[in-house]
């Protein structure tokens, strides 16, 4: 099979991550990087690959088949638009956007452009995981019967450099809803059914910033299910997806926590610990009678070598993106939706949202 020649845009956090999986992905080279910065010409060195300062010059001067954009969040839909008027498959990082009027844009072009459909995948890189993926099969199967509640959490503790190394997070737009909520938000569409409304409250009283430190939402589903989500980076709790989750490796990770616990009129089953308790008679379920047990198998591995599998993919048209424009318009509508019940302290509609 031919090599898929990828270039990666951004040569941050991010983009370094994306760098290093596409060189060591069997069905890619890294084509190029993209950066503007001088500390991205060593590294395009560094990897043997062509360095430019920017993506219209790299378009004008090689042939790639695709490319990915780690860039900041305020240019992945100008980014994404050079992409699609030279028919260039593009995987943009999450947020989508940073409004969701541009990504609003975004996914109309992408609906009345013949072709580009399919051509667009959007980073939420989460939604490739084994655990979310079997979760889902898990739910589909109809073993939990009908959703009527979930529990979520993301609750962790950063630490005071993380705020020292970019002051920025401790003001408006820099806490935890726009920077961490997205992800999970995500994950519990996909699982749970679309999020029509939310109800929020927040506090800063911990840490003083000028943005929350904490969190507690209550999510509408479109299936009349209802979800509580509870967000804090001031907790001392390991009940977050990235310390429970153990794909990642640069956090610590406890074995016996979760951070989702989602329940069915037949069932429920906690995740990641994937602890499944169901009725095994459908028709005589009552509190007074025992569950049947079980935790369901399943293989880790790395979300983001999925994601870049896919996206291999997606390329050669052998699959369809599994994470659409338009789910990563309604994650950031979602996400905005909480930001609004916070200020307004109401019930908030999403689609009222941008």
């Amino acid at each position: 099979m031919e090599m898929l020649r990828i270039a990666v845009v951004g040569a941050g956090l991010i983009g370094k991550n994306h760098i290093r999986l596409v060189d060591a992905h069997p069905n890619c080279q890294l084509a190029a990087i993209v950066d503007p910065f001088e500390a991205s010409k060593q590294l395009a060195a560094e990897y043997n690959a062509p360095h430019f300062a920017d993506l219209e010059a790299m378009i004008e001067a090689i042939d790639v088949d695709g490319v990915i954009l780690a860039t900041p969040n305020n240019l992945h839909v100008t980014q994404a638009k050079m992409c699609i008027q030279h028919a260039i498959p593009v995987l943009i990082e999450k947020p989508v956007s940073h409004t969701v009027k541009e990504a609003t844009e975004l996914l109309n072009i992408a609906v009345n452009t013949p072709g580009i459909w399919d051509t667009l995948l959007v980073g939420h890189h989460r939604m490739h995981s084994p655990i979310i993926k079997r979760t889902r099969e898990i739910i589909d199967s109809g073993v939990l019967g009908a959703l009527v509640a979930s529990q979520g959490s993301a609750v962790f503790y950063k630490p005071d450099d993380y705020f020292d190394a970019a002051p920025w997070r401790t003001k408006e737009g820099g806490g935890p809803i726009l920077i961490n909520l997205i992800h999970d938000i995500g994950n519990l569409r996909y699982l749970c059914g679309e999020i029509v409304a939310v109800q929020a409250m927040a506090s800063s009283r911990r840490r003083g910033f000028d943005v929350e430190d904490t969190v507690s939402i209550t999510f509408n589903f479109e299936n009349g299910s209802l979800g509580t989500f509870l967000l804090s980076d001031t907790a001392g709790s390991g009940r977050s997806w990235e310390q429970t989750s153990q794909e990642n490796k640069a956090y610590s990770s406890y074995e016996d926590e979760d951070c989702y616990h989602i329940a069915g009129t037949h069932g429920s089953i906690s995740v990641p610990t994937m602890r499944l308790k169901y009725y095994k008679e459908k028709e005589d379920r009552s509190w007074w009678k025992p569950f049947e047990c079980d935790n369901v198998s399943l293989e880790r591995k790395d979300p983001l070598v999925e994601q870049l599998t896919h996206f291999c993919r997606v390329i050669r048209k052998e699959e369809k993106p599994l994470v659409t424009v338009r789910d990563g318009l309604q994650n950031l509508r979602v996400t905005e939706a909480v930001v609004e019940a916070v200020k307004n302290g109401r019930t908030v509609f999403v689609n009222d949202i941008g």
